[in-house]
């Protein structure tokens, strides 16, 4: 197993070649959304399905029409209407015209439409005032969805408008990966899970609320457990929790200390190890491995550094279980509030906050490297130093880990 000499980029690596998504299941186009695709996706039908108008207005034959002007317009005989979905079925020939509302099918004969406005009703006849070229105000089929053409690749996200696409494509069910459900445990004899009666120098359990949290957020599952810092409870627990679940996260214990148990505990059970600790701060102490070929990640216990290697090395890791292919938060660009300094060799991690001024790029804000949960619960933004940055100055244009 790779010690702290292992940078973050090495380990992300490693995290995301070990890790495969999950099976796939077939899912109603609604509850598609928010999922990952698990096969390339061509359409399926031509829409719209035939020539349709894309306007209320007339069928002509456009070159009736050609000299039209509203001092001289052109007469055509008024043959009937049609409607999208309607059973009237006409044909124009010369001296002929057609109504047609928008969607309708273009009547044989005509290859264009002339917009409402445009033209004056006399009787039974109507005045056609302005020229319209051929397909004019026509929708021609497969225009917006061709048969067999590509819609969708595997492992991208659908959304509410892909959705709709792949309805007009003709799908009603959709092959994605399986989202994972997650086992969080929360490990600490001073843990107490909330709404329970809190003793002399217990905590609330809030690391794997948030964990928890985050997991909703990306239409995960989790499933939460709270150990003691005994190795009997912690072993039961990471049994039941690897066995019941996709993947697994630890909240505490993380570290070398004699109450620091979890790696022990991993390795009765067989786990194979990949890395545990990296150069970054705050969350140094993660680690990710497997057991019974599923993912365990090791968070540390203290919420900056427990929240920092969730983001950083779990989050993408779980993200790539659920078929993402670009897994991890999302980045922007922001103006750097003020100095920012690090270690060498180190990656440094800051939470903070975007503010928008409204003229320009948003401006990010620092909080202190080990930022309380008073401040995280603000962070809206991580920004960090490369092992090859000492500092950063403020008024640099930098990437940060977008949040919301």
């Amino acid at each position: 197993m790779q010690n702290m000499s292992l940078g973050l980029k090495e380990a992300l690596r490693l995290t995301l070649e070990i890790i495969k998504p999950l099976a796939a299941e077939n899912v109603s186009l609604v509850d598609s959304v928010g999922r990952i695709a698990a096969s390339n996706l061509n359409a399926l039908v031509d829409s719209p399905a035939i020539d349709t108008s894309r306007k209320d207005g007339y069928a002509v034959i456009s070159r009736e029409v050609a000299e039209a002007t509203a001092e001289n317009p052109v007469r055509l005989r008024l043959l009937g209407s049609m409607a999208a979905g309607g059973d009237n079925d006409f044909q124009v020939t010369p001296g002929t015209t057609v109504r047609v509302l928008t969607g309708a099918r273009i009547p044989a004969g005509a290859d264009s439409v002339v917009s409402e406005e445009f033209v004056q009703q006399l009787d039974s006849e109507m005045l056609v005032e302005t020229f319209t070229g051929p397909g004019r105000n026509i929708r021609r089929r497969g225009s917006d969805v061709a048969l067999r053409e590509p819609i969708l690749q595997a492992n991208r996200l659908i959304t509410p408008a892909v959705a709709g696409l792949l309805a007009a494509a003709g799908y009603s069910t959709i092959p994605v990966f399986r989202n994972p459900v997650v086992g969080i445990i929360g490990t600490g004899d001073e843990i107490v899970e909330p709404g329970k009666p809190l003793p002399e120098g217990g905590v609330y359990a809030s690391n794997i609320m948030t964990l928890a949290g985050f997991c909703k957020k990306y239409n995960m599952q989790a499933r939460l457990t709270i150990a003691k810092d005994d190795y009997t409870d912690l072993y039961n627990a990471l049994k039941l929790m690897s066995s019941e679940t996709d993947a697994v996260l630890t909240s505490g214990g993380a570290w070398t200390g004699e109450r620091d148990l979890m790696a022990q505990v991993l390795g009765e059970l067989g786990w194979q190890g990949v890395f545990h600790r990296i150069r970054i701060g705050p969350g140094k102490a993660v680690g990710f491995g497997l057991l019974d070929k599923k993912p365990v990640f090791i968070l540390a216990g203290g919420p900056s550094s427990n929240l920092m290697g969730y983001l950083q090395i779990a989050l993408p890791g779980l993200l790539a279980l659920s078929g993402h292919a670009n897994p991890g938060l999302p980045w922007i660009k922001a103006r750097l509030a003020f100095d920012l300094k690090g270690e060498p060799d180190w990656t440094d991690f800051f939470y903070g906050t975007i503010e928008y001024a409204g003229d320009g790029l948003p401006e990010f804000y620092p909080m202190k490297k080990h930022a309380p949960v008073t401040s995280i619960a603000k962070a809206t933004a991580v920004a960090s130093l490369t092992e090859e940055q000492d500092s950063l100055l403020a008024g640099e244009i930098i990437n940060v880990q977008f949040l919301r």
